[in-house]
């Protein structure tokens, strides 16, 4: 929420307008008084990486009523305050939606009132009152104060809201709840242990449902899919069997508002005293409650929260008499506005398809990837390996540098594979082990524990196939490979192409192939996202926010921190937003000695004002002669007896550390995802007993592009490739920079900032991703 503070209260300021800030919700706009505060920039300043929210939040029953929304109506007009943004769930939103829909009758009663009182004799005064007693206005300020328009930004962890794929809160609480599944599972492992873990969702299972997905979760309960009668016996049966093959734990995860088909909930501790009884397996509750509402913001909640704070901006800026009360959206990687009622009125439809036991129309309204999400989850939970083999054979590698969520998607491709019926081979080392003959068949439980492993555990070398393709070709041959799954970065993607084009020369070669995209670069063309790239975001976060921290007791300090990348600026970028940098130097935004002056000279005026502290973010390859000794030396040369500089080189810690539940799920959906669709490729080119694939569209990238998950083919993207610098010809995140500059204070033209459009949403039309 804080980051969206900052971004509504730093762009109203940058497009020229006076903005308030209303401390304790609600509460404070009824109040009034020294709860509405004029900002100014620093008001804001240094908070985006706090929890919480910095003007605080409080119900208040009086706003319900008619009474309390005229006090607040009158404390508005005092401070001639026409817009509001309120940051929230759909219940204030809704509150803000009738506000706005009395308004003109709020205004008509106070300047009645305040009609009423210049008629009156004062008992204790000779004459007429002569001025308007407090809180009551004239019918020239009415007249001033005539429209209020209001837009809305959904604050909610639970991520329940219709019409957004992804609500301010939701990514940093999957993050505290992962934090805990992984200190949990190694005492799990060590003891022998049972857990039952209890998240937050009374009416949505959004945060069971992911985390249990990104941590394997043995069994799942949410809201909206209550459990077939009989599901004692089949939880404990689970149970049981995986315990008896080998598993040294079992995690079992419920929603805090999980009902069996009748209604009746189902408490975390039933469920333990159940798997007591039953099995005698050690076991023990954990209610997470409000930890999960705590912490430092997650960077994707940062950089979504100062997206939609300055498109909220924007949406007052141009609504009209006849616009409706508007929601700020995120749709793919867009901002998008919708009718406020509309999405809460899809909302509400879900709630009420769960309380006629409408189970199954109830997930589908809460969106597609809702949908999708369990029914992977079931899928991989609860599906057995396939009786019966194909005869079909698939491959999986890791290509090029380490990223976490690598070993998720090789989880996830392993356990489908073997439930369609294939032979699953994994390769180490990549291209150069597959030439080697490092090639061996897994079964179900060789990938157990890998879904919280950062790196890459069947280890990965950059090597491209034609340094070795006569071998690659031969042990392709002698394992009988029909389908090569290569989960890497933009090695992943050229090796492929090599080997694609190679198949005029090798028949060998004629075999489906996909590309899963995994690189903390986020270079691969054909994806929106890439596999690491948002827990390299987080790993440079964390460290900048300890950089800053440092400084806040050092004054005049300008730190210059180098990230990886390559030529793409992706994270550079990212972290930037995320960080509230005052610059990110990347190569696909070119700059120049002037830029550097200009960008010296703000940091200057900055060092004038009470933040005096800058920080700039460089990518590795940004520029061929400005590099980071060099800008550290003309910061520290120009700064000199105003500021002082220090460099941090982030280096490879930005490819270390456990995956974010982002790139946990990630990784797990595109695994299943990609063998599904080799799967149907292959028995498209099966005949008489052999695979022949040759078409351009048996090779491919799979990725996120927009909304949707695509499958590109790798001779396609190599005409919208730039292969000297490893780059996609147009990239969508470059649309962030001027986002990351305008909160910095540069000043830019607003005609250059491309405002979300405003779309419908009903309860047919809805489609929405709800956080892929």
């Amino acid at each position: 929420m804080n980051a969206a503070v900052r971004a509504v209260t730093r762009m109203g300021i940058y497009v020229g307008a006076k903005v308030f800030l209303i401390y304790e919700g609600y509460e404070g706009l009824v109040e009034g008084g020294d709860n509405i505060k004029q900002a100014n920039w620093l008001s804001v300043s240094n908070i985006i990486q706090l929890g919480g929210t910095v003007i605080g939040s409080a119900r208040c029953k009086a706003f319900t009523t008619r009474a309390g929304r005229l006090r607040a109506a009158r404390n508005l007009v005092e401070h001639s305050i026409t817009n509001l943004c309120v940051i929230g769930g759909d219940g204030s939103l809704t509150g803000a939606d009738i506000f706005r829909s009395e308004w003109a009758g709020l205004l008509e009663e106070l300047v009645r009132d305040a009609l009423w009182w210049q008629g009156c004799e004062c008992p204790k005064v000779t004459g007429v009152v002569a001025v308007n007693p407090p809180g009551q206005i004239s019918e020239e300020v009415a007249k001033k104060n005539c429209r209020l328009n209001i837009v809305g930004l959904v604050g909610s962890i639970d991520n329940d809201f219709c019409g957004t794929d992804m609500t301010i809160g939701t990514d940093s609480a999957l993050h505290r709840i992962m934090e805990v599944i992984d200190a949990i599972t190694t005492t799990a492992q060590s003891h022998q242990r049972t857990f039952v873990l209890e998240v937050m969702g009374r009416h949505c299972g959004y945060l069971a449902l992911v985390s249990g997905l990104a941590s394997g979760a043995d069994w799942l309960f949410i809201p909206e899919s209550p459990p077939e009668d009989g599901w004692e016996d089949l939880m404990c049966e689970r149970l049981g069997e995986t315990r008896s093959r080998g598993s040294r734990l079992n995690i079992i995860i419920i929603a805090e508002g999980a009902i069996d088909r009748s209604g009746k909930p189902i408490s975390s501790n039933y469920v333990k005293d159940l798997v007591v009884q039953r099995l005698g397996f050690d076991t023990r509750v954990t209610v997470l409650g409000h930890v999960q509402r705590g912490g430092t913001p997650s960077a994707f909640d940062r950089v979504l929260s100062s997206k939609m704070g300055m498109e909220a901006v924007m949406a007052l800026l141009e609504a009209t008499p006849d616009t409706p009360a508007c929601v700020v959206s995120l749709s793919g990687n867009q901002s998008v506005r919708l009718p406020l009622m509309e999405c809460v009125q899809v909302t509400k439809d879900v709630q009420k398809a769960m309380d006629e036991k409408r189970f199954e129309e109830a997930i589908q309204l809460r969106g597609r990837s809702f949908e999708n999400n369990w029914n992977i989850y079931k899928l991989l939970a609860h599906q057995k390996p396939a009786q019966e083999k194909s005869p079909f054979s698939m491959a999986i590698l890791n290509v090029g540098a380490p990223a976490a969520g690598m070993n998720a998607a090789v989880r996830s491709a392993v356990r489908i594979g073997i439930c369609q019926g294939h032979t699953i081979y994994v390769v180490n080392d990549g291209f150069e082990g597959l030439a080697k003959g490092q090639v061996r068949e897994v079964g179900w439980h060789d990938v157990a524990g890998w879904l919280g492993r950062g790196g890459s555990m069947l280890g990965t070398k950059r090597t491209l196939p034609k340094t070795c393709m006569e071998k690659i070709v031969e042990n392709v041959r002698k394992f009988n490979i029909q389908g090569l799954l290569v989960i890497g970065g933009f090695e992943a993607y050229e090796g492929v192409l090599q080997l694609v084009e190679a198949r005029g020369q090798y028949e060998e070669l004629c075999i489906v192939m996909c590309v899963i995209p995994a690189t903390i670069s986020n270079n691969v063309p054909g994806t929106d996202f890439s596999l690491g790239s948002d827990t390299a975001v987080n790993a440079a976060m964390e460290s900048c926010d300890r950089i800053k921290q440092s400084a806040s007791g050092t004054k005049r300090r300008v730190f210059i921190v180098e990230t990886m990348g390559g030529y793409c600026g992706y994270l550079s970028t990212v972290t930037g937003i995320a960080v509230g940098a005052d610059a990110a130097y990347v190569y696909e935004d070119p700059f120049t000695i002037h830029d550097l002056k200009a960008n010296v000279e703000h940091l200057t005026d900055k060092m004038k004002t009470d933040i005096q502290r800058g920080l700039v973010l460089r990518n590795e390859k940004c520029h061929e002669h400005y590099t980071t000794e060099f800008l550290y030396n003309l910061y520290s040369s120009e700064g000199k007896g105003i500021f002082d500089c220090r460099i941090n080189v982030l280096g490879h810690l930005q490819q270390g550390g456990a995956p974010t539940p982002f790139d946990r799920n990630y990784g797990t959906k595109l695994g299943v995802k990609a063998v599904l669709w080799m799967s149907e490729k292959l028995q498209q080119v099966y005949s008489k007993g052999r695979v022949f694939a040759n078409s351009g569209d048996t090779a491919c990238v799979i990725g996120l592009r927009k909304k949707v998950v695509a499958f590109s083919p790798v001779t396609e993207l190599k005409k919208v490739t730039d292969f000297e610098h490893r780059l996609p010809q147009e990239q969508w995140w470059l649309n962030l920079r001027l986002m990351l500059k305008m909160l910095a204070n540069y000043q830019i033209s607003l005609t250059e900032y491309i405002s979300g459009q405003m779309e419908h949403v009903t309860r047919r039309t809805l489609s929405i991703e709800k956080g892929f």
